[in-house]
């Protein structure tokens, strides 16, 4: 928050705290149902926030406790299907979302466009999915495992890069969509690269190896022993 105002790993945080931590101890059923409470309500009250964060939050811990993640890429009919209903759902908000434009009317604005961006976000995952079921896979797991790997360290870094072009290089990170893009672009390249280099010789990103020293109160091997 003192680098960046606003930060969403600080509502992560503070959720995940308050939320996700104490609801360990439900069952699994309790964690889906508060999650099919939570997402509905968050949509219509707001739009959002804290509670669609505790919402998708519980949803997630609950699909990984029913074996679903475990599951998800083994099969291409099941993300497929998801995703065409995914899609027509985005087709339907995006279509009222218009038409609210078009009236003036704005009450329920917000709430639309928040679950449009959620089923955007549903159509690109299981889009994904389906490819990683074609002969795609090598070549997505190359590009994207190495930054997945070390999410952590990744998301932190890219706040200091940015910010770091912002301020020091003078890019119009935040009036330009082509200089943000160009950014980013530049960014992901670098750090895939990096990762990719680090994890030849460690097993995981620094940041991802400190955060689970402070989780467990247990230090492991970062560097990967190599027998001569």
């Amino acid at each position: 928050m003192l680098l960046w105002p606003g930060e969403i790993l600080t509502d992560y945080a503070v959720v995940g705290i308050l939320v996700l931590l104490p609801s360990t101890w439900l069952p699994r059923w309790a964690m889906a149902g508060l999650a099919a409470v939570l997402i509905p309500a968050a949509l219509i009250l707001s739009g959002g926030g804290p509670l669609l964060i505790a919402g998708l939050f519980l949803l997630g811990s609950a699909l990984v406790r029913y074996g679903v993640i475990a599951q998800i890429d083994r099969s291409t009919r099941g993300p497929l299907l998801l995703g065409l209903v995914f899609a027509a759902g985005l087709a339907s908000a995006l279509w009222v979302q218009a038409s609210m434009r078009a009236v003036g009317a704005t009450t329920y604005l917000s709430s639309t466009s928040s679950l449009a961006d959620l089923l955007l976000v549903g159509v690109y995952v299981c889009g994904m999915l389906v490819l990683l079921r074609t002969p795609l896979r090598p070549a997505l797991q190359f590009v994207f495992a190495p930054l997945g790997r070390m999410a952590l360290t990744n998301y932190l870094t890219a706040t200091l890069l940015v910010l770091a072009a912002s301020h020091i290089l003078g890019l119009p990170i935040g009036q330009s969509l082509t200089a943000a893009s160009w950014t980013a672009g530049a960014i992901l390249a670098a750090q895939w690269l990096l990762s990719t280099l680090w994890l030849r010789r460690h097993r995981q990103g620094p940041i991802e190896w400190l955060w689970r020293w402070a989780t467990w109160a247990h230090r492991s091997s970062l560097r990967i022993s190599t027998i001569s």
